[in-house]
């Protein structure tokens, strides 16, 4: 039997939160969230997060739904990531920085105020999220938050409250 010289690598063990690095490049399209949602609970499910799932799917819904909104490209880029017991992710649009003050004041009025959900989602489970110029080539927008795994328990709390 002929010896094989190209051996398999990589890691076989089952999915960890640790592991937990995911990117996508989603078009800017009406649907994109929708998928965006989806692949979250997946993604989070396999790697035995189950209890994000509820809040990093809104999180994730509201912060690609903006980007699809704000950005005149024709793509978005969602990064989901676990570190410090808490998953972050970043979504990144293709909306320039305003150079005008006025403008840039406003457009982030605005942006603000379409990520009012998300800030709800991100306080009940005592995270962070913000919003700010890409650092990456290209430019853009980069929308951010954070949710600590121990902080779905607060969520959960305010979401099974009546009224």
């Amino acid at each position: 039997m002929p010896i094989s010289l190209c051996t398999v690598q990589g890691d076989h063990s089952a999915p960890a939160p640790e592991s937990l690095a995911y990117s996508l490049t989603l078009p800017a399209a009406l649907r994109s969230p929708a998928i965006a949602r989806a692949a979250t609970r997946t993604v989070l499910v396999a790697h035995g997060l189950g209890a994000l799932v509820d809040p990093a799917e809104q999180a994730v819904g509201e912060l690609v739904a903006v980007a699809c909104r704000f950005t005149p490209a024709a793509k978005v880029y969602l990064s989901l990531r676990h570190r410090d017991r808490a998953l972050r992710v970043i979504v990144y649009d293709g909306h320039p920085r305003h150079t005008n003050l006025r403008l840039a004041a406003a457009c982030d009025t605005r942006r603000r105020a379409s990520l009012r959900l998300l800030g709800c989602v991100v306080r009940a489970c005592e995270g962070d999220w913000g919003f700010g110029e890409a650092r990456e080539p290209g430019g853009g927008t980069r929308m951010w938050a954070v949710l600590p795994c121990g902080g779905t328990s607060a969520w959960w709390h305010q979401a099974s409250e009546p009224g």
